[in-house]
């Protein structure tokens, strides 16, 4: 009697793009259980689709993979015999295998012939007895990383064999692809007699290989070809190149992968085509940013197409269209790109008021991720960078470009900031970088006052002021001789984002008449310049912090790891952090993947670990966004009694800045930091946030996500009635 069985795959390699979401989200819409095995946190794994650690099949850290293509099917090939071996009944799928309808097959074998002919047997469907002979055989096959295939032709087996005779065997790795793939299966196939158990082509395989892209011409030509016996459709993910280089990593307009997304409710712009073996493609950029809100984006040289939609659709932010040339200069007639740049973005569900083209110099503005692929540094002359480099940036702003040998743009860059090797590749025999920029601020103009000059100026004949290397100081404003507020600051922000150059909280904490000390940094260092540390080692052993009754150490997100971090220079102090991390402390915490430019910092010491060395304060509130993964997990680190853990539900990382357009982050730091700050009082003032855009827009999404339609029409057409929200109204419109 048929019956329908669980299946399993393997994922390794960060997000799912769009292709692997459809894949495993059709077995979940079509009914048949599909369990997920992986080695790491997937952060876009569809709902419905049953998770597993990769280490109850294979408890290894060894990933092997075909070295020539940069491959990890050779992994999974291993690993899919011993998911069927340890899984009784269980059929493996590749994750670009798509469920037509249910595999409902009565025998426990289940693979199919992959060409006409039917002769060679492919393994991105399998299935077989767990003590089957053929199973048996093959994981006796791949115990021998160094095997020499029976199956491989004559003459590669002899140049084998001469190697391992000279004591120099060629590891599997090295060998040809699908050696225990589907050419081990074939040949074990054949040899045991089992010809007849295996499905014919229609079943798996009615588009070949050969025959691929039809899956990305008009969806009619592939459903032509489609047959009533289709189950597990492989879309072969080999598509993917041709998809990132011809197709913005997205399913084209009209084709078959089209149809099976808008069917499934799945949204490619999240989750664009990444890469191929070792090419990448421009949507592969959203993993190295860092920042966790972003509001707009400009593109320079009409290049990054995918990796803005992809922005926008993540973040709905503007997008500004810099109409240049290639010697940064605006002409009245548009670039060649422009045009169908707008077109591709409003296809693909971007408002046009999102859209701004800037045609003037004077137009140009700050914007948080600044795109130059394939231009100024790479194609143009990087000297003509300059002009978008002091217009367009701020001390956030992040820069994605490339390099190229020999252009000059790195030593040009180093003035600006600091830059991250993303990927390298060849181009005409010259090596091209994929970089990320992180700005210092841009140069005041002459007749502007240094830091030096406004901090001395601030800190006045009875206060002081020491400035440090690389940018880092300390700035004493003495006033009520009880009460001291050290705040943590980063100097870029203060000179580039602030038009009185003031450190945070100047005016805030001058109007409550209390004592400042304003601990800068000097960009994106987290404070752990030795000079730093010095300087609270001298504070706390000259008596500094015990003139004071009472001290408070205040700060936000890498303030709010400074603000803990180094109260222990005054114990006994209240500590407020706002999205704190405990460390970046990679050995500490592995799963931190932001803020990959302070890896290389120094995190030990009395002014280390966060979590451990606030314990010597008196209280620490920690405010957080407990559905931010990553905040959340660094405030499950502080464990002490003194901790007071203040949760701010869906308001994301830059909680500040929400409370701030809520009207209730005065108010909160202010009870936070003259200590009458209660849990109760924090949630009472928090409620207002019921009102907020964000979190509204939050809140539906989350319903959206957790399958609860009938809620999410309804607390949306609550929203609307309240404002006019632009992504619950999108939201709506995909609901139906």
């Amino acid at each position: 009697m048929p019956r329908t069985r669980e299946v399993g795959t393997l994922w390794i390699g960060g997000p799912l793009s769009w292709m692997e979401q459809l894949c495993l989200k059709s077995f979940v819409d079509k009914g048949q259980k599909i369990t997920l095995f992986s080695y790491e946190d997937i952060p876009n794994v569809p709902e419905g689709v049953i998770r597993r650690d990769g280490r109850e099949i294979i408890d290894t850290d060894d990933f092997i993979k075909y070295e020539q293509k940069n491959s990890y099917a050779l992994f999974a090939d291993w690993f899919r015999l011993h998911m069927i071996h340890q899984n009784p009944g269980m059929i493996w799928i590749d994750t670009d295998v798509y469920c037509h309808r249910p595999m409902d097959y009565d025998g426990d074998y289940v693979f199919g012939f992959e060409l006409p002919g039917e002769q060679r047997v492919n393994n991105a469907v399998l299935g077989m007895p767990a003590d089957s002979n053929l199973l048996k055989q093959m994981l006796e096959f791949t115990d021998d990383r160094y095997s020499i295939a029976p199956f491989l032709p004559k003459k590669r087996q002899a140049e084998m064999q001469k190697k391992a005779d000279k004591g120099r065997p060629v590891h599997i790795s090295e060998q040809p692809w699908g050696v225990w793939g589907p050419m081990m299966v074939t040949y074990y196939v054949h040899k045991l007699g089992l010809q007849d158990k295996v499905q014919p082509l229609n079943a798996f395989y009615p588009i070949t290989f050969r025959d691929r892209t039809k899956f990305m011409r008009q969806a009619s030509i592939a459903e032509g070809l489609i047959t009533e016996d289709t189950t597990a459709l492989h879309l072969w993910a080999s598509n993917k190149r041709q998809l990132g280089n011809l197709h913005d990593g997205l399913p084209p307009k009209g084709s078959y992968l089209k149809k099976l997304v808008r069917e499934h409710d799945i949204m490619p712009a999240l989750a664009p085509i990444k890469g191929r073996g070792y090419t990448t493609f421009d949507g592969a950029l959203i993993d190295h940013l860092d920042l966790k809100e972003v509001t707009s984006v400009a593109d320079i040289a009409g290049t990054a197409r995918s990796f803005v939609l992809a922005l926008h659709h993540k973040f709905d932010c503007d997008i500004y269209l810099v109409n240049t040339n290639r010697r940064a200069k605006f002409k009245g007639e548009d670039q060649p790109w422009l045009a169908p740049y707008i077109t591709f973005l409003t296809e693909n569900e971007v408002d046009p008021d999102r859209i701004k083209v800037i045609r003037s110099e004077a137009d140009l503005r700050a914007v948080d991720v600044l795109c130059n692929l394939q231009g100024f540094g790479h194609r143009w002359r990087t000297q003509f960078l300059e002009t978008f480099l002091k217009r367009c940036v701020h001390s956030d702003t992040r820069i994605f470009m490339d390099v190229r040998k020999g252009s000059g743009a790195f030593p040009f860059l180093k003035p600006f900031g600091t830059n991250i090797p993303i990927a390298t590749r060849e181009e005409d025999e010259v090596s091209v970088t994929r970089i990320c920029v992180f700005p210092k601020p841009p140069e005041v103009e002459e007749d502007d006052a240094s830091w030096d000059q406004i901090a001395a100026g601030l800190a006045g004949e009875n206060g002081w002021y020491r400035p440090g290397p690389n940018g880092h100081s300390f700035l004493f404003m003495p006033r009520d001789p009880d009460t001291l507020v050290v705040t943590f600051d980063n100097l870029d922000i203060a000179m580039t984002k602030r038009e009185d150059r003031r450190p945070w909280g100047y005016s805030f904490i001058e109007d409550q008449g209390w004592s400042m000390l304003g601990v800068l940094a000097g960009g994106w260092t987290w404070y752990r310049e030795p000079w730093v540390c010095d300087q609270f080692d001298d504070l706390k052993a000259s008596g500094f912090f015990k003139q004071f009754k009472r001290v408070v150490f205040y700060g936000a997100s890498m303030g709010g790891y400074a603000a803990c971090a180094f109260s222990p220079a005054a114990p006994g102090c209240d500590v407020v952090a706002i999205s704190p991390q405990s460390t970046v402390d990679k050995s500490v915490v592995p799963w931190e993947t932001r803020y990959k430019v302070v890896w290389d910092r120094d995190f030990t010491g009395p002014y280390g670990d966060a979590a451990e060395v606030s314990k010597s304060a008196r209280r620490v509130s920690i405010l957080y966004d407990p559905y931010e993964p990553l905040d959340a997990q660094h405030a499950a680190r502080f464990i002490h009694p003194n901790v007071q853990h203040l949760r701010a539900p869906l308001l994301g990382h830059r909680l500040g800045s929400s409370l701030n357009q809520m009207g209730i982050l005065s108010p909160i730091i202010l009870g936070a930091l003259n200590g009458t700050l209660t849990s109760e009082e924090f949630y009472r003032m928090l409620r207002k946030r019921r009102d907020f855009p964000r979190y509204q827009r939050e809140l539906f999404n989350r319903a959206v996500e957790k399958g609860h339609t009938s809620l999410a029409k309804m607390l949306g057409e609550f929203i609307l009635n309240q404002n006019p929200n632009r992504a619950v109204r999108l939201g709506m419109k995909a609901l139906g």
